[in-house]
Formats: structure tokens, sequence, C-alpha cells
């Protein structure tokens, strides 16, 4: 069967009949053909970027489209994590919560965002389906206006030298844990530290001691827009009364509950909320545990690409290294105690990071590793890791079994290229010190330093009366 078509005749203005003519669509639709309506509103909408800006952010003259900006929003801050799929969610706490806020890989590739960047701006709480909040807009990113932002360096490519500035620990005749390291192993800025303690040596009153004293010495100040790197070349990271500001985190791996909490309340109080606590309890699983460790060094490394001077307190190493043991694919290959090779390298990494850099800008990392707990695989890990740092504090449980806080081994403990530290007076007082302190027993060199501290205000008046009997 064949379908008959037929031509649509039409009558122009002179009356004669034009067979090929096509029809006034205007007939069908109104008095104006339907381009001619939709044209002016496709003129004035701008186009739109994949982050979901108008062409404005490219010297357009059209405005800011913030998608869902009817719904209600909040102003959040969060440390930056990069999934797999280039997306990524911005975690309040360095652990996952129902706080955690999307971001769209757009937004991530828009500013060069990296792993561990403190991104904040407004976010608008989750719809029906959804299980994060979503980031509308990126307002700053490591306390820097995204208007500001300049091309940073990256750490791995940072040049990094021996620590030449002492970190002064002491505030004042009390407590001597931290005078006692200032005199016996002095920590600078960049310092690698390995505390090596045996169970129940007060390890972490010692930890609390080092955030206290780093706190009260070089508070840092919050400033609402940080200067840039580049804006702040040939410049050190000091205040206004030339003072150097430090950023602290404490990063705990596998602790108990009431010990997190404790050292909070300290790190809010020496820092005023400033500084930073990355925990993950030891009824976690591995890989939250190793996560958390992981996001806080990335923060660490991004302020020392600003410039920025951080000290991170991690509790512990030997913990940490457990939990990637446990955490990835096994390799085939068994150490003693059970322990998978390819487990060191993640931990190592981590705390071969610590480094003064060449310019401005320094990450001192102080670690502690657990010895004689009975666990072959605790010595395989301090032994893989024995050397690596340069500086090492010991604790002994013999001190501590008879009260002797500090139970520092004054013997065992030291800093590699302390004359940097030191100047040359200071280093001379220094090295007599450790002299007379070998012609006391091994027993009693801790005891009679501590007696000796506490007749002097100070340790500049310490070593000033070195010499008096």
């Amino acid at each position: 069967m064949v379908r008959k078509t037929t031509k649509t005749s039409v009558v122009d203005e002179k009356g004669s009949e034009n067979i090929n003519k096509e029809p006034d669509i205007s007939s069908f639709v109104g008095e104006k053909p339907v381009a001619e309506e939709v044209k002016p509103f496709v003129e004035e909408r701008p186009p739109l970027d994949p982050v979901g800006y108008t062409m404005a952010e490219n010297n357009y003259p059209f405005e800011r489209n913030i998608p869902d900006a009817n719904l209600p929003t909040e102003y959040i801050e969060g440390v930056l994590d990069i999934a797999n799929e280039g997306s990524g969610l911005l975690r309040p706490s360095f652990s996952s919560s129902n706080r955690d806020i999307y971001i769209s890989s757009s937004q991530i590739r828009r500013f060069n965002l990296r792993v561990g960047d403190m991104v904040g701006g407004q976010a608008r709480t989750p719809k029906e389906n959804e299980r994060f909040w979503g980031l509308l807009k990126v307002e700053k990113v490591n306390g820097i206006a995204v208007e500001e932002l300049n091309e940073r360096q990256d750490f791995d490519s940072m040049t990094a030298i021996y620590p030449d500035k002492r970190i002064e620990l002491t505030t004042g005749s009390e407590p001597l844990t931290t005078r006692v390291i200032d005199l016996i192993a002095p920590i600078g800025f960049g310092q690698r530290g390995l505390i090596v303690s045996p169970p129940k040596a007060g390890k972490t009153w010692l930890l609390k001691d080092i955030i206290a004293g780093v706190g009260k010495n070089y508070p840092e100040h919050k400033t609402e827009n940080p200067p840039s790197r580049k804006a702040s070349e040939g410049q050190s990271s000091k205040q206004e009364t030339g003072k150097i500001s430090v950023h602290l985190m404490a990063v705990l791996i596998g602790e108990r509950p009431e010990e997190v909490t404790d050292i909070k309340k300290v790190m809010n109080e020496v820092t005023g909320g400033l500084g930073e606590v990355a925990a993950s309890n030891f009824d976690e699983s591995p890989d939250a545990q190793t996560r958390v460790g992981e996001l806080a060094l990335e923060r660490a490394k991004r302020m020392v690409e600003n410039g920025a001077n951080v000290v991170v307190v991690l509790d512990s190493i030997t913990r940490m290294a457990r939990a990637y043991n446990l955490a990835l694919p096994t390799s085939g290959r068994t150490l003693s105690g059970g322990f998978d090779p390819v487990a060191l390298f993640p931990a190592k990494k981590f705390f071969g990071a610590a480094r003064k850099i060449e310019n401005e800008g320094s990450l001192t990392i102080i670690g502690t590793c657990l010895v004689d707990t009975g666990s072959r695989m605790d010595d395989l890990i301090y032994e893989e890791f024995k050397g690596t740092g340069n500086m090492e504090l010991h604790l002994d449980r013999k001190l501590a079994d008879r009260r002797v806080f500090p139970s520092i081994n004054i013997t065992r403990s030291g800093t590699r290229q302390e004359e940097l530290l030191y100047g040359k007076e200071a280093l001379q007082k220094i090295y007599t010190l450790r002299r007379m302190l070998e012609m006391v027993s091994e027993d009693e060199r801790t005891e009679t330093l501590l007696e000796r501290l506490k007749k002097a205000e100070n340790n500049e008046e310490f070593l000033k009366n070195l010499a008096i009997g």
C-alpha cells in the first residue's frame, strides 16, 4: 500500500500560488514563531562551567550561580580526603563521621586541592537520599581566601637540612621533664625524635609535658587570612613580636579512650583550641587507624608547604605498624613475630617526613616506640626504626619502678648534631655535665641530675653553678 502525500498551497501577496513555499508555523502556535519566543531566554542565561559557577570566574560579566542556594547553609571546615574516583570528603575530625562534607572532583581540580588541605566554605544539609553534607562554595584553603591562592611547592621536592634552631621546652623551674630534655636530648625545629619506652615508664606524662612546653613557648596566633607562601617569601614564620609560631598536632593510634581525652584537654589548654588531635582508639578497625594517621600527616605537610612550623607528637609508631600489618594485603613474606615487612614502609614514610626546610618551615615529629612488651613483633619494629631518627630519648623501667620521674636513661639518650642547637659556651658546659655524670654510677645518674636541677631556678643558672660542689 502506497501512502499519498500532498503539498500545501500558499498564496503570496500578489495572489499567485506557490506550491514550494513552506507553511507559516505561527498559525499553529501563536502570533510569534517558537524560535523568537525562546531566543531572549537563551541569551540571558549565562554559560556554566563543570563546577557550577558562571563564566564570571573567567572574566565574563555574569554573576556566580550557586546550586541549591535556596537550601539552608552553614560554614564548615574540614580536612580534605580524596577518594579513588576523584571526589572527596571534608572531615572535621580526621576520622569518618556524620558531619563529613562531600566535595566534587571538579571543585578539587579547579582549586588544585590536595589531600590534607583544610578547606572551608558554605555547605548545605543532606537531602532526603544523601548521606553527606554538600559543599556549595569553596571560600578558604588552609586559611587563605581562594582569590589569593598562589602556586605552592610540593613537600617532597623541598630541600631538607639539619635542624639548626632549638625548640626550648623549659617553662620554669617545673616540670623537670622538659628541663632534662633541653640538657640531654634537645629538640630542634625539624627534628625526627624517637622516644623509646617500656610499659608504665611515664611515656604519656612525658608527651603531655612536651606539648605544654611547645604550646606555651611558641603559641600559635590565629589570623583571619594568613599570607600565602608566595606573599611571605623571604620572611620567617614569626609573629609581629618576633616569636616563632608553632602549630601543634597530636596523632594517637590505637590508644585508650581515656588517654585520648586527657591529651585533648592538655592540647586545648595550652593552644587555646588551635591545636589538633587526630585519634583512633584501639577498638577501631585497622583501616580506620591507618587512615587517621595518613590524613594527619598530609595535613601537616600542607601547612609546611605554606611556610609553617609544625610539631607532631605521634603515639605510637609501634601501634601504627601493627595496624598496617593487619590492613595491608599480605606480601607472602613473614618476619619473626608474624610481621609482614610491607607494613614497615608506610610507618617509615610517616616518621621520615620530619625535616627542616632550607628556606622556611619545618615538620618536627616526636614518635614513641614500645619495647620490653614481651612481643617479638614490637622488638622487631623497634629494631627497624632504631637509627632512623636524629634524636632518641630512652625511658628506663627500673627508674620508673623506683618512682623516679622522669625516668630518662641519660647515658642512652642524645641528639645527633647537637652542636647546631647550642651556642659554643653552652655546648662546652653540656659536655662537662656529661663527663661529670659518667663519674656517678649508672643507677644514680638520673637521680643526681634531678636533685641538682631542683636547686636551680632554670637551666642557665644550673649550668652556671655546675662547677660548684
